[in-house]
């Protein structure tokens, strides 16, 4: 049986330039050589020093180390695992877009206390956060209208969604529009599995079941941190594109340290928002 959301909805976290039409394949240009991992690492080394040093009020509470991102450059990070590409989307104003109800909201949530979003998984090196992050709004959405919390299919989305990349890139908007125009069902996880690589897409048929899109709104949101809460309240789990340049050496804590680059380039999945024990109240903690 066919079953469709009504709504969906991607936000902004961080303004970027570019467009997934102009993104090119990812092609290494660096040896891997020992001489090479030993200066990439020597420099993570410097940047861990730097970012730890930071006082609490500029870091907040995150520490940051060695791990497995320690032997690659920053360009390097970001070639192979920060493939999403913005598009220009429109300033929300709450005048003007009334579709967010101005309702109380408490001062932490977590979709994920409902059992309404699906485990984390690993893009390992293939570059498609956009495909992971709109796939798992697609099994929130399900969930919360009553449904059970499938795993669906990422791979089907990297193979087939043919104005993205796969896992040289991609977009998130590119994946939703392809979603909502051809009314593409996804398929389960155990279907059609992640390779974490590009394959040929693998058609299904029309009576085939799976989980199709009725429609979403993409609007920035950058700056507007209280009207994105109330919107991940309203619908669910948020889309989002982000400057995660600084991630490369995360090792835990809350990061506040952020968009270094000026460029949003990472596609996640926000679930929740935390708002106890900070002192602005135009503030929030989004997980």
């Amino acid at each position: 049986m066919e079953l469709r959301t009504l709504l969906w909805l991607l936000w902004l976290l961080c303004r970027g330039g570019g467009d997934a039409d102009s993104h090119a394949p990812f092609t290494p240009t660096w040896q891997r050589s020992r001489e090479h991992e030993a200066a990439a690492f020597r420099e993570s080394l410097n940047r861990h020093r730097y970012l730890n040093s930071l006082s609490p009020g500029e870091n907040s509470t995150a520490f940051y180390g060695i791990n497995q991102f320690s032997y690659l450059f920053p360009e390097e990070f970001k070639a192979i695992y920060l493939r999403s590409k913005p598009s220009k989307f429109p300033r929300y104003s709450a005048e003007v877009h009334r579709s967010i109800p101005n309702v109380s909201w408490p001062l932490r949530f977590d979709w994920r206390d409902k059992h309404v979003v699906t485990q984390v998984r690993n893009q390992q090196t293939c570059g498609g956060c956009w495909a992971f992050s709109v796939v798992g709004a697609v099994e929130s959405a399900y969930a919360i209208k009553g449904k059970p919390l499938e795993d669906l299919s990422v791979q089907q989305v990297i193979d087939c969604s043919y104005t993205n990349y796969g896992c040289n890139g991609g977009s998130t908007l590119n994946a939703l529009n392809w979603l909502n125009k051809m009314q593409v069902k996804l398929v389960k996880d155990s279907e059609y599995p992640f390779k974490a690589q590009n394959g040929l897409c693998h058609y299904f048929s029309g009576s085939h079941s799976g989980f199709s899109i009725k429609g979403y709104s993409a609007y920035d949101f950058s700056n507007q941190e209280d009207e994105m809460a109330k919107a991940l309240l309203t619908f669910g789990p948020l889309v989002v594109i982000v400057d995660a340049v600084s991630w490369q050496d995360y090792l835990g804590g809350i990061i506040q340290h952020h968009c270094s680059s000026g460029e949003a380039n990472h596609a996640v999945l926000i679930t929740g928002f935390d708002k106890t024990g900070i002192a602005d109240s135009v503030s929030s903690i989004f997980v």
